[in-house]
């Protein structure tokens, strides 16, 4: 997966059909040079968690409107 910076976007896609997604913001990346784990603020719930990226995630840069960078 390419750095994370603050302000893009977290993405993690439905394992199953009919499946649940959940979409965050990034706070801060706490790895090196932008690598995992991510302060993100997810928002369905308005929480921040630190996040591990899956297979099953996706990134959308801030700068970068509809171009979406996969794991």
């Amino acid at each position: 997966m390419a750095p994370v910076a603050p302000g893009d976007r977290i993405v993690v896609n439905a394992t199953h059909v009919g499946g649940h997604y959940r979409e965050g913001e990034v706070v801060a990346a706490q790895g090196q040079d932008g690598g995992p784990p991510y302060l993100v603020r997810w928002f369905d719930s308005e929480t921040e968690t630190l996040f591990f990226p899956g297979s099953d995630t996706v990134v959308k840069h801030g700068g970068e409107a509809g171009n979406v960078s996969g794991t």
